[in-house]
This record gives structure tokens, sequence and C-alpha cells, in this order.
């Protein structure tokens, strides 16, 4: 993943926010030790907009589509009440052991849930709503999670898609490969869809914070 901010801002922006927990600090020296693609891993600076995120809108129930090795997961669990639950879809049997690895550690490991498997298949099947869902997954299928997460989140929740400016490959036309251009179709698609209210933040490799409006229909 292409830096698009300054890595002495990076540092800076960390050193001003609220700091990592010992365990997710343990659980990021670990993944970037031994995992082969360690910056799919969200970091001290987004973990900290997801625990902000989820303590404004109140999260009791956080739903997360892309574990890895569970650093997000953790700092969602952190940041929700003692009967706050995440549930966090993954697929790959090595990361999701790490996780649980960590989560075990931890005085907030219980209230996550990992489920296996592709996450469409475990979306088909949940129930809503949930207050938070974050997407950090594969991008081929972007703008499906997208969809289900619409029909998943709460009134006055908030959808949180990461990834969403792709190393600033966002910007070339045509893009370069499939992942690039359902990334761009996604952009588009939430900034023209009327029944949400969203915001492009460029923190990290770029975040969509999706809410929906409060006149929208929950059958839309």
């Amino acid at each position: 993943m292409k830096s698009l901010v300054l890595p002495e801002i990076e540092a800076y922006a960390e050193a001003h926010s609220a700091a990592e927990s010992e365990v997710c600090r343990a659980l990021r020296e670990e993944t970037y030790r031994t995992m082969e693609i360690p910056h799919m891993l969200v970091g001290p600076l987004e973990g900290a907009f997801l625990k902000m995120m989820a303590q404004l809108v109140g999260a009791r129930r956080a739903l997360e589509i892309g574990t890895f090795t569970g650093y997000s997961a953790l700092c969602l669990a952190e940041a929700l009440p003692d009967d706050g639950r995440v549930l966090t879809c993954e697929i790959d049997p090595a990361s999701a052991a790490v996780a649980r690895k960590y989560f075990a550690t931890s005085l907030h490991g219980y209230k996550i849930e990992i489920n296996m498997g592709p996450a469409l298949d475990t979306l088909r099947d949940l129930t809503g709503p949930f207050d938070l869902i974050f997407i950090d997954a594969d991008k081929a299928n972007y703008l499906h999670y997208y969809r289900r997460a619409l029909e998943l989140v709460a009134a006055g929740g908030v959808i949180l898609i990461d990834n969403v400016l792709w190393s600033g490959d966002v910007l070339l036309q045509p893009p370069p490969d499939r992942s690039t251009a359902v990334i761009q179709e996604l952009n588009r698609t939430v900034a023209s869809d009327p029944r949400v209210t969203a915001v492009l933040v460029t923190i990290r490799d770029g975040i969509l914070v999706v809410r929906p409006n409060s006149t929208r229909s929950r059958k839309s």
C-alpha cells in the first residue's frame, strides 16, 4: 500500500490521538513480524478512529467484514459496553488463529465472535440491526457488501468502508485492475445514493463514513 500521507504527519497524528491498548500493540507487532501482508492491519490511528465512531453512535452491536488478525475487531470491542458484541467475518484460518490468540488475552475478547467462511454467505443469514458496520475485505465484493450493509445497519448507525482511495489508484482512468474499478464504482454509488449521507475522509488509505438518512425507508 502506497503511503498517501507523509510518515512524519502520520506519526504526529498517532501521537496526538488516543493511544492503542497494550493488547492491540502486541497484536500489531506480531502481525508485522509474522504475516505476509501486514499492512492489511488498520493500525493505531485508524483503530482510534474506529473506537471513536463506535462511541459516538453508542454502538452495542457491531459487524466487521474482514477480520485479518483481529486488530480492528479488538478496537471495536474495547469501545463497546460490557454487553456489546462484535461479529466479524474471516475466511483465512491462519489470520483467524492470530486473532483468537489475542482475543483470549484481552479483557474485551469475550465480546467478539468470528464467523469463518465467505462473508457473503455469512451476511446472507444475518439479522440486523447493527449500530456500526466496518467493511475491510476483498475489494471485488465491496458493492455487494455495501448493499447488504444498508439492509443491516441500524437507524442512526454508521457504515465505515476502508481502502476507498486504494493507494491513490482511484484517480487512474482507465482503472488498472478489477479491484480499482470496483472501488471507483462504489465511491460513485455512495456519493449519489439518496438514502445516505457520506464523507470520504483521508485517514490512511481512505475511509468512507456512511450514515443512513433518517427519512429513508427501512425496507429500501
